[in-house]
């Protein structure tokens, strides 16, 4: 049996080589997927609300002409639809980012 090493094995150095590579690169794609931010609309755009790959909202944008004092429950629903869009696009995109790695 070679010795690689420190004494350790060859092929077992080998291996702890590939499992530090592996781990680099899954630690640089979970730092890829927290920066992606998406954006999810409801309204025909009137409510846009962004979110990134750590399932946090970044942003929100509501157009005055959809504020009805009047009518606080569609905008409340608008605001939801709009949320639970970004969370999903974002979720979406970092767990494919991650299977990548």
């Amino acid at each position: 049996m070679s010795k690689g090493f420190g004494g350790i094995p060859g092929n077992l150095q080998g291996l702890m080589k590939q499992a530090q590579k592996m781990q680099e690169q899954l630690q640089k794609a979970q730092e890829e997927a927290a920066s992606i931010v998406c954006e999810g609309s409801s309204g025909g755009g009137m409510v846009k609300v962004s979110a990134n790959g750590e399932n946090r909202l970044v942003a929100v944008e509501i157009e005055k002409e959809v504020v009805d004092p009047g009518d606080v429950e569609m905008l409340e629903d608008l605001i939801l639809t709009a949320c639970n869009e970004a969370l999903k696009k974002a979720g979406d995109a970092a767990k494919e980012k991650l299977q990548q790695a």
